[in-house]
């Protein structure tokens, strides 16, 4: 689980506040469905908090930029509550929001099992195969879990449960180097790839997809966040007015595969994974993307130097595009 400082510690917090002058709905639900995506809560209309952390800022800045981006107007705050609320109350919005996805994980496990103790092969089977789907949910329900709630151990019982009643997992879901377009190529050789301290997956993942399909000599310098202005023979990824970065849902590696030249099957499967990682969401929701993500978080854990998570982020990527290579023959 996410795991932040207690309330007795104090807790640091991000707000962000918006509003939308005018214009569709439409905007409003997505950006609402953005923000159950990262896990933040409501204190007030259109306020959302999250717990301050290095990953936290992060979504929320993102968020802000697509906000701008949608012509509302936005502000992201640290904060501290001094009267009104106090800070085990803002937790237990957490822990309540967090308790309700465990519950509804719950109830879908019960039901798979109902389903999956039928004495029917295709019941059964289709029982096992959204063990996955439920395993991922899980992960995805604790990574924004900041103070544990209490419903998480009901949780990873239910499933246990479903495990050991189906024996056995899903079998694995197999779905389905090219050239970018030359003339951006050719202005893309020789420069230093400039991007943020504590580089993680998308960033990762973009530096691989640099050195392997547009500059094998790519160097790569790793700065603050905000107020950077590059030099001469710099070029920006993913980072606040890049040259490369976040496009609308698009993560920088997505931005990035679509300047290549022809569509590249494995690489389009790394996008996808790449981008639910990273966004936090489930638009692809590929069986692969637990396991990769576990790798990433494992790489980050163990190694602080950005270089190296680079260099050992690049074998995995390779051995990922491989074997989606050697699926779609």
């Amino acid at each position: 689980m996410a795991g932040v400082t207690g309330a007795a510690a104090g807790v640091r917090w991000l707000v962000l506040i918006y509003q939308f002058s005018q214009g569709p709905g439409s905007r409003r639900v997505k950006i609402w469905r953005r923000l159950q995506d990262i896990g933040a809560v409501a204190i007030k209309n259109s306020a959302y908090v999250l717990p301050f952390s290095e990953q936290t800022q992060e979504d929320f800045e993102w968020l802000l930029a697509e906000l701008s981006a949608s012509g509302a107007d936005a502000a992201l705050l640290e904060a501290r509550f001094i009267d009104g609320m106090n800070d085990a109350q803002v937790q237990e919005l957490f822990n309540a929001a967090r308790d309700t996805d465990y519950a509804q994980l719950v109830q879908d496990a019960d039901a798979l099992l109902t389903e999956g103790a039928r004495p029917r092969d295709s019941a059964a089977e289709s029982a096992r195969r959204s063990l996955q789907h439920l395993r991922r949910r899980l992960g995805q329900i604790e990574a924004l879990d900041y103070f544990a709630a209490a419903g998480h151990n009901a949780a990873q019982a239910a499933l246990q449960s479903l495990a050991t009643q189906l024996e056995s997992r899903a079998p694995p879901m197999v779905e389905e180097g090219q050239d970018m377009n030359q003339a951006i190529k050719d202005q893309l050789q020789g420069r230093v790839w400039v991007t943020r301290r504590n580089v993680r997956v998308d960033r990762i993942a973009s530096a691989w997809l640099i050195r392997r399909w547009i500059d094998p000599a790519a160097r790569f310098r790793f700065v603050a966040a905000k107020n950077y202005r590059p030099a001469a023979g710099e070029i920006r990824f993913d980072m606040f007015d890049a040259e490369f970065t976040h496009e609308g849902d698009r993560c920088t590696f997505e931005v990035l595969v679509r300047q290549l030249d022809e569509p590249d099957p494995a690489l389009q499967c790394i996008a996808e994974i790449v981008h639910d990682i990273d966004l936090k969401d489930t638009k692809f929701g590929r069986p692969e993307t637990d396991g990769v993500a576990s790798l990433l978080t494992g790489l980050v854990a163990s190694q602080e130097d950005d270089d190296e998570r680079l260099e050992r982020g690049a074998g995995i990527f390779e051995n990922l595009y491989t074997y989606f290579e050697a699926a779609a023959q």
